[in-house]
């Protein structure tokens, strides 16, 4: 499906959906415990959709409701086919150490772009605590032979994924030994771990920390009632909208939230954004835009979002802590800066470092239509959607992928101004 958007003169209300790394999370802690536990006003998506769909072949029945999921925890079996995870990295990692647990063999598959991510350091960490995994290469399928968790130390790199260690953490109270994991480099993306801790605690479990390691003693999982917050990376494109509009309020968002994407509204201000929060509600309002510098090391999911706001900066705008953008559902970096360039942006792409030109300071190359290539990534179609809406002419080929995270994106967007037409490809 292709997109294109239009200058659009934007504003009103929107509500963003609910979070996909807290619904896999409260799934995950649901199923490892026993008895009945409700996970409350989960996101239905093409992510947390995968991720049911691998526990219901391992034995864990879910029963969908409206805004509620009812999970029998505890009942797990060997698998009768491979288990897919469809793109969903968080799926596919933390069912990897979860199959630990099963009796059988388990063997884990993705999607094109998934079985091109890295699961290795993962496999390895693993063996330190006596799992039989068997990977060929850096990348998936993983194979488990499930019921071999024995615990003690184990050790991982903290700047590949923060994944990783939320999937030994996840597991870490069945083994009979108590588990330390210890990180051998900085980690990196640690709200996110923080939200598996937090998770965790909700469900009885309990982990000590000390400088660079986790230590987790054999426990119990208590089934509970987990509340899944709104999205903050999903309302990052309507925070960025926002400040490049006549103003947008947007809802559901927590301000005690521990998701790391939670920093926009601090790199909004950083810009000259106006930015006020009442509640549940945020509402960003126009302004003009400053360049900024910015390490996106622990939320670098918004590398997309935030080069798209300093391509419409006045100077230039430095990001640093993107190296591992390049290893999610495409390469970021190279796709953020070709779609740019595509806009007549000028941008420099480093190791781990983007330098952004504003388009204030320079002319568009052209006053046509540019074609974006999404690369089936959904954070680069709904970012550049977000550029289009602010000064029009962008065409994003493959736009359907939003499904993964956000399936109404594009409504949502029309439902406030928007101008945006849908074709076929």
């Amino acid at each position: 499906m292709k997109i294109t958007v239009r200058k659009s003169q934007v504003k009103g209300k929107v509500r963003v959906p609910p979070s996909k790394s807290q619904t896999i999370r409260g799934l995950m802690c649901a199923a490892l415990a026993g008895g009945e536990s409700e996970v409350i006003d989960p996101l239905i998506c093409e992510d947390t959709d995968a991720a049911a769909e691998v526990l219901s072949k391992v034995g864990i029945q879910i029963q969908r409701e409206k805004d509620l999921w009812r999970v029998r925890g505890g009942t797990f079996r060997a698998p009768d086919t491979d288990l897919y995870c469809g793109e969903s990295a968080t799926t596919l990692r933390f069912m990897t150490a979860i199959c630990s647990l099963i009796p059988g063999r388990c063997r884990l598959v993705g999607g094109p772009s998934l079985s091109k991510r890295p699961v290795k350091s993962l496999s390895e960490a693993l063996k330190g605590l006596g799992v039989k995994c068997y990977i060929e290469g850096e990348t998936p399928p993983v194979t488990i032979e499930g019921d071999t968790l024995k615990g003690g130390a184990t050790e991982l790199p903290g700047n590949i994924s923060s994944q990783f260690i939320s999937a030994l953490l996840l597991i870490a109270p069945f083994a009979e030994e108590e588990v330390s994991i210890r990180l051998t480099t900085e980690l990196t993306s640690r709200p996110y771990v923080l939200m598996t801790l937090q998770c965790l605690k909700k469900f009885g479990i309990n982990v000590r920390t000390e400088s660079d390691k986790f230590m987790v003693a054999r426990q119990t999982y208590q089934p509970t009632r987990f509340q899944v917050e709104g999205d903050w990376s999903s309302a990052s494109y309507f925070l960025a909208l926002g400040a490049v509009s006549e103003g947008i309020e947007i809802e559901n968002l927590s301000s005690s939230s521990p998701q790391g994407d939670k920093v926009m509204l601090d790199f909004l201000r950083s810009m000259g954004a106006q930015v006020k929060t009442a509640g549940n509600s945020v509402t960003v309002s126009q302004a003009k835009l400053r360049a900024i510098q910015a390490d996106l090391a622990d939320c670098i999911d918004l590398l997309p979002t935030m080069a798209v706001l300093a391509a419409l900066a006045e100077g230039t705008s430095e990001f640093t802590g993107v190296e591992r953008a390049r290893l999610k559902e495409s390469n970021r970096v190279a796709a953020v800066r070709e779609g740019l360039e595509r806009m007549g942006v000028t941008v420099t792409e480093d190791r781990d470092r983007l330098t952004i030109a504003g388009l204030t300071t320079q002319r568009r190359a052209t006053d046509g239509v540019t074609i974006i290539d999404s690369r089936d990534d959904h954070r680069i179609a709904m970012a550049f959607g977000v550029l289009g809406t602010a000064v029009g002419g962008i065409a994003i080929n493959g736009a359907e992928c939003v499904t993964k995270t956000f399936p109404n994106f594009w409504d949502t967007l029309k439902s406030i101004g928007g101008e945006v037409e849908t074709y076929a490809e």
